[in-house]
């Protein structure tokens, strides 16, 4: 079933009785469903990182060395959440850590010359990721929906 036949049966039960309730229609399900399918692509070709280190070394490379708690907002974690992802992808040489010279209860963390390396032999990945994830639908349903989608975010 497609997105449009989704949100079409999604408003129809609307219409129709709203004292019914079908989790298939609903946004949260449809949405897991959805990040599940993208989660499994992703895993797909980019198998040996998880979405949330690829995200941090993507931000890095975009941004430069920056604290670990800006980092977290940037590709929004939690702290516990982002220093996880960062002792995981420190342990395996892809970034470094070291603090502020001024707050020292400041942690900084940068890209290694190999985590540069590996984000960018990743980014054509990520891509053709990007575009498998997408590809049930036009260019311009994507852009619609990458813009309404951005309004939920």
């Amino acid at each position: 079933m497609s997105a449009e036949d989704n949100l079409l049966r999604l408003v129809e039960a609307e219409d129709s009785d709203e004292n019914n309730y079908h989790l298939q229609d609903q946004v949260g399900f449809i949405l897991r469903k959805a990040h599940q399918r993208h989660v499994s692509i992703f895993a797909s070709h980019i198998g040996d990182l998880t979405p949330p280190q690829f995200a941090a070394l993507a931000k890095l490379y975009d941004i430069g060395e920056t604290s670990q708690n800006q980092l977290g907002t940037l590709i929004a974690m939690d702290a516990a959440t982002v220093k996880g992802v960062i002792d995981r992808l420190k342990a395996r040489g892809l970034v470094e850590v070291s603090k502020h010279e001024v707050d020292k209860r400041r942690l900084l963390v940068n890209l290694t010359p190999e985590g540069r390396e590996a984000i960018e032999r990743l980014i054509p990945l990520a891509r053709a990721i990007t575009e498998e994830t997408l590809a049930p639908l036009t260019a311009k349903e994507t852009a619609t929906f990458l813009r309404l989608l951005a309004k939920l975010a």
